[in-house]
């Protein structure tokens, strides 16, 4: 007679102070692991910007077989929503019962009052609603020595990187925000959006394993980009730079500093982040040499409209950009903390 072992129930919960090392523990153990998953993330996003987060698991015989980290993001402007996970791109069910994990997540924002949740990457729900098209991802293998390095970036971008380095720019990899955020602030106003509270960026150094690189001529930041690194990945992820930049090729000489950077730190990847198709940034990321991969994002719900692109905030990003720097710094991050 053929035995056959009983199936172990399935619990759902809110995660306490006393998962945290089995949640990073699984994390770690995930290949499809993500640094959004990470505990110290959504714990940076709590500090850098007031918005709660918390991270449902899925239990079997006591043993984590599922998780979703959420981030609770309030906005006046925006409405609620509960996110996973906040100001990150990716971030979605890590593991399995993706439809147990959705399900309590769905029922956590009706208790909040949040109009919808939404997923950035992993396994689709169940009845859930499929966002695609919006948001390209741009990630490549990077090779470890800096001659094969330049041979992966085409010709003509591969110029612009030689020009740079003509220049006799100085470089600096630190993990202060003073210098990054003065030149992210500027960039953000220049494409016509708020910037973030510097206070997320400090939170981000201080808990994940991130640092600043910047681009200066004669003591004069250009260029700058906070970057994350995760399991031998390097994610650039908040940089910019001031008009002056472009003359200089200072953008050009940063992304290539970050990948000798990294490189000689042992990663192997590079991550560019999302961009949205038809931005200056979607075609830029593309010069590099780096191949669009759409994401593929779950809701449910009604969406936040929260892209700037939207004709609806056509009117309030042309008047942001004529902002005075002061001025968007002080408007900006009580606005940007409700993007999420």
């Amino acid at each position: 007679m053929n035995a056959f072992a009983p199936v172990e129930a399935l619990t759902v919960r809110v995660a306490g102070p006393g998962d945290r090392a089995a949640i990073r523990a699984f994390v770690e153990a995930q290949p499809d692991a993500t640094p959004f998953h990470l505990p110290e993330w959504s714990e940076a996003i709590g500090r850098g910007c007031g918005q709660h987060s918390l991270t449902l698991v899925a239990e079997r015989g006591g043993r984590i077989a599922g998780l979703l980290p959420l981030t609770h993001v309030r906005s006046p402007l925006f409405g609620s929503a509960l996110v996973s996970t906040g100001f990150g791109v990716e971030g979605g069910v890590l593991g399995q019962e993706a439809d147990a994990l959705a399900e309590a997540a769905w029922r956590l924002a009706e208790d909040r009052a949040c109009s919808s949740v939404e997923l950035r990457g992993g396994p689709i729900p169940t009845g859930w609603a499929r966002k695609e098209g919006l948001y390209h991802g741009f990630a490549r293998d990077l090779p470890q020595d800096d001659e094969a390095i330049l041979k992966t970036i085409p010709r003509k971008q591969r110029a612009e990187v030689r020009r740079a380095l003509s220049f006799g720019l100085d470089v600096t990899v630190n993990r202060d925000t003073a210098a990054h955020y003065r030149v992210y602030s500027e960039s953000v106003r220049n494409l016509g959006t708020p910037v973030f509270p510097r206070a997320l960026f400090e939170a981000v150094l201080d808990g994940l394993d991130t640092d600043v690189l910047t681009v200066s001529r004669d003591g004069t930041p250009l260029a700058s980009v906070l970057t994350l690194y995760f399991r031998g990945t390097v994610y650039p992820y908040w940089g910019g730079g001031t008009r002056d930049a472009r003359s200089a090729r200072a953008n050009e000489l940063m992304y290539f500093e970050l990948m000798r950077h990294a490189a000689r730190r042992g990663c192997t990847r590079f991550d560019f982040g999302r961009s949205k198709a038809g931005t200056g940034a979607f075609a830029y990321k593309k010069n590099w040499g780096f191949e669009p991969r759409p994401l593929v994002y779950a809701i449910k719900g009604e969406a936040r409209e929260t892209n700037p692109l939207s004709p609806k905030y056509r009117l309030q990003v042309a008047a942001w950009k004529k902002l005075p720097l002061w001025l968007a710094n002080r408007l900006g991050p009580p606005i940007a903390r409700g993007l999420g």
